[in-house]
């Protein structure tokens, strides 16, 4: 029996009358987004072969090393929301300052869009799941000229849109925009995106905790009681961790979990980016019913100061965000280590 198919395209029309102010500008964004990640997917599915892989010699803003397909990730979305005519500025973790878009005629462009081109991407050579992910905001500057940084410095709870590329064994973009999470996967045959995964809820606990335990001897000590509470004999948690945040945030998105990026001596602010990775998918979690916060509050009510601005993260599962909050907590305020 055949079943009808709904294109990632058909999808974002339909919820357009959830925009009454968009008037089709914000459809047209996200489906810029959509073709941008089909040309880096089509990148990255060929990158063993072509001279696309390995070290450029540079370092991004953040101090990392940068890959030769980070550049071409990050390349391909600023001509794509460039030539699209709805974004006014833009924010890239691989661009120190923002940048900004000239509007053609009088036509003003409404929207922002923050993003990382391609997170993960010291995975690129082992051929381990890599993504990109991008959030967007409505201008508060006023004319019809390029937006500024003050633009691009909104709290993640300002966010009309945000959403992820995951490229893996398929190629898989989720987005919201406030009206719930839904999945699509690309189907190489046709050259679409088409709907897979409709209204994705995740559950309230799951059994996945996903952190880099090679830092461990520098967790807080609340940090350390969870991870041997999530041990405990006829208890053990599964404990996965890939490496990179989307393939992470992924997988626990879907089948329950939680991702700690705690504060640490080396790194007391964390190291994932609020405006690039931590606001985008804490919007995603929230919609989907989920939690995420800095261990202590909502990360998407935290006010940016910085285009760069780094913060720690608890995220995924409510139950399980819950607890290891409790478990921060109680060593912070002089309880008793957490007995269940």
């Amino acid at each position: 029996m055949s079943h009808s198919v709904k294109t990632l395209s058909q999808f974002i029309v339909e919820q357009e009358d959830n925009f009454p102010y968009s008037k089709g500008e914000l459809s047209r964004l996200l489906s810029d987004i959509g073709t941008a990640s089909k040309i880096i997917n089509r990148e990255v599915n060929k990158a063993g072969l072509v001279n696309i892989l390995g070290d450029t010699g540079d370092t991004n803003i953040q101090g990392e090393e940068v890959k030769k397909l980070d550049i071409y990730a990050n390349d391909q979305m600023i001509a794509a929301l460039t030539s699209g005519g709805e974004c006014c500025v833009m924010g890239s973790e691989e661009n120190e300052h923002i940048i900004e878009v000239a509007s053609e005629g009088l036509h003003g462009a409404k929207y922002v869009v923050l993003f990382d081109p391609l997170d993960g991407s010291s995975n690129i050579d082992v051929n381990a799941s890599i993504g990109t992910i991008f959030s967007i905001y409505r201008r508060k500057s006023e004319g019809h000229g390029p937006g500024n940084l003050q633009d691009c410095l909104q709290k993640g709870t300002d966010q009309v849109a945000a959403g992820y590329v995951i490229y893996g064994s398929s190629t898989i973009l989720v987005y919201t925009t406030g009206n719930g999470v839904n999945g699509f996967t690309l189907d190489p045959s046709i050259g679409e995106f088409c709907l897979s995964h409709p209204n994705i809820q995740t559950p309230k606990d799951g059994n996945i905790y996903s952190l880099n335990e090679g830092n461990a001897a520098h967790f807080p000590e609340g940090i350390r009681n969870y991870v041997a509470y999530c041990k405990e004999a006829g208890r053990p948690y599964a404990s996965r961790y890939i490496g990179s945040f989307v393939a992470d945030f992924h997988r626990n998105l879907l089948k329950g979990g939680i991702f700690i990026y705690p504060p640490t001596a080396k790194a007391p602010k964390g190291k994932l980016r609020l405006m690039y990775e931590v606001n985008p998918l804490g919007f995603i979690i929230e919609q989907a019913g989920g939690r995420a916060t800095n261990g202590k509050s909502r990360v998407m009510e935290i006010e940016p100061t910085d285009l760069h601005q780094r913060t720690p993260l608890f995220i995924g599962s409510e139950n399980m965000v819950l607890l290891a909050e409790k478990f921060m907590e109680r060593v912070e305020s002089g309880q008793p280590v957490l007995n269940m």
